[in-house]
């Protein structure tokens, strides 16, 4: 996948005009920008590991390490530390989003909203988890 394509589909997720009838999806808060900033910056080395089906999007909008075997053993613990902080900012930017809305309490709705709009943006070879079984789209 090319990496300028690949950027563009996460800025599409991030930004593309969906207001939900909860909320708006593409409000902007200096917190929000500073993730999106932070996800944009280290999307650059999942790319690869999207591509070779080390990691999937899960149904919970959240990223997975799939198969771990895709990896060599050396760079493992770098995989997990990187999947453990895209879903740390991940998780923050739900909350960021349903905060900067009036309603915290609809971080769970953003985040499942959120969750099917990365699998649908997903370019195909990418795997994504529907019904507790990975699928490569």
């Amino acid at each position: 996948m090319k990496p300028i394509f690949t950027a563009f589909v996460i800025a599409a997720c991030l930004m593309s005009p969906v207001v939900q009838a909860q909320g708006n999806l593409e409000i902007n808060t200096p917190g929000i920008s500073a993730i999106k900033s932070s996800m944009q910056s280290r999307h650059a080395q999942l790319a690869p590991l999207y591509a070779s089906g080390a990691v999937g999007l899960t149904a919970q909008g959240t990223l997975a390490v799939r198969d771990a075997k895709a990896v060599p053993l050396a760079q493992r613990a770098s995989l997990n530390a990187l999947v453990a902080a895209e879903n740390a900012d991940r998780t923050k930017l739900y909350k960021e989003i349903a905060n900067a809305n009036g309603h915290p309490e609809w971080a769970s709705q953003v985040q499942k909203t959120f969750a099917q709009r990365w699998i649908d943006k997903a370019p195909s070879g990418w795997y994504i988890e529907q019904g507790g079984n990975w699928k490569q789209k």
